[in-house]
């Protein structure tokens, strides 16, 4: 069953409401993820179109973090000392928090303002009622297959992300900073651990499907005429952004409290 908000701003009033039905829109998604027919060739192209507008900015991205992140962390350690160990301190900043966070903020700029702008004009010219009065699910039809692939791709980069990140991260540590290459390299098995990965893939796949739930639902739920879709576009980026941080906080500290750190 399709959820349709019968108002399409978010007033503070009904911000609860428009909350719950958001919500109720990703647990029809979550049941959708196992009924049949599954439209795999929708997933297929819906994940090759997110693939091809976020792959490239995402590596570019990936690029200047992860020289950030080495160049500040470079200037930390040489002042504590602790050279020895800033492989392992740019790998976990990089692998735990950056990766993840890069990937779903470009699929929910990228890919979730493009995938909340298609469904947002299908529903102004009633395509999705008349999907509805056909009796065609349009969360089994639309939804599901594209928050699939936001999750499948955010996943992937997320991959990508964490390995240009630390390549970027050790060449600008070794190159500008004179650190020494096998005490980078050496550092990565002092603090990081497999956990570390798993987490950070955990967040992205989390990242992934909120950023495809909540593009799909403001665009099922547009004001009408073509400047609804562009404010729903322009308010699922910013939702989308304000959920990733809150759920990265939440997802951390359930992380640091239930993996213990390595040597403890």
């Amino acid at each position: 069953m399709t959820v349709r908000s019968t108002r399409s701003s978010f007033p503070g009033a009904g911000a609860l409401r428009e909350t719950g039905q958001m919500f109720a829109l990703g647990l029809d998604v979550v049941r959708g993820f196992f009924q049949r027919p599954f439209q795999v060739r929708e997933f297929i192209q819906q994940s090759w179109f997110i693939a091809s507008v976020c792959i490239l900015p995402t590596a570019l991205v990936a690029i200047p973090f992860g020289a950030v992140i080495a160049l500040q962390l470079g200037s930390l350690v040489t002042q504590l000392g602790a050279q020895s160990f800033m492989g392992a301190a740019s790998v976990l900043a990089i692998i735990q928090q950056a990766a993840p966070l890069v990937t779903a903020l470009l699929v929910a700029g990228a890919g979730g303002s493009a995938m909340c702008a298609d469904i947002g004009a299908r529903t102004i010219r009633e395509e999705i009622d008349a999907m509805e009065v056909l009796g065609v699910s349009a969360v089994q039809r639309l939804v599901v297959p594209r928050v699939l692939a936001s999750m499948l791709v955010a996943v992937l980069l997320n991959g990508l992300v964490s390995v240009v990140g630390v390549l970027g991260g050790y060449f600008f540590n070794v190159v500008l900073q004179g650190g020494t290459p096998g005490a980078y390299l050496a550092g990565f098995s002092a603090l990081a651990q497999l956990p570390d990965l798993w987490i950070s893939e955990i967040k992205a796949l989390v990242f992934g499907f909120i950023a495809g739930v909540v593009a799909c639902y403001r665009g099922l739920n547009p004001a009408a005429g073509p400047k609804g879709v562009g404010d729903a576009v322009n308010q699922s980026v910013v939702i989308t952004f304000l959920l990733l941080f809150f759920v990265n906080f939440v997802l951390t500290t359930v992380y640091l409290t239930v993996v213990p750190a390595k040597g403890s």
